[in-house]
């Protein structure tokens, strides 16, 4: 998980805290992985009191626009309903334009917005949009 996420992070996550974040209550998640087992993307979720929230979603540089990330999110937010999630939260950079077009398509709509989310510095910090899915309502 942590190879695939430095891949597609600036800032990426390293091994042991992808294991402390496994290791907590209600965190899952999913790795896509090419036929020679190559990781191409992952996903790691949180459930509690009744919602999830999309911690990360990343897809490696080479693998990206081939569907990865939307099937990761098709296998997530189902099994997001089976711990018994009712909706679901992420949040995503006010300028991340595919991540928001993928999200939409999904069915995600914005819920809020977080100011000076994301550290970007040197450049400075960039907003987040809040976006919420019903998985009531969300395509199984």
């Amino acid at each position: 998980m942590a190879q695939v996420h430095a891949e597609a992070f600036d800032k990426p996550w390293r091994d042991d805290e992808f294991e402390d974040l496994l290791d907590g209550e209600g965190i899952y998640g999913f790795l896509a992985a090419g036929p020679d087992e190559t990781p191409l993307g992952v996903i790691l979720c949180r459930v509690a009191a009744g919602e999830v929230e999309v911690l990360t979603l990343g897809v490696a540089a080479a693998a990206r626009r081939r569907g990865v990330a939307r099937a990761l999110l098709a296998v997530a937010m189902p099994a997001a309903r089976d711990l018994g999630a009712a909706e679901a939260f992420l949040e995503v950079a006010v300028d991340n334009s595919a991540a928001i077009a993928l999200y939409d398509a999904a069915g995600f709509r914005q819920a809020g917005l977080r100011k000076a989310y994301y550290d970007r510095r040197p450049a400075g910090f960039t907003d987040a949009l809040v976006m919420r899915l019903d998985l009531g309502a969300a395509a199984a």
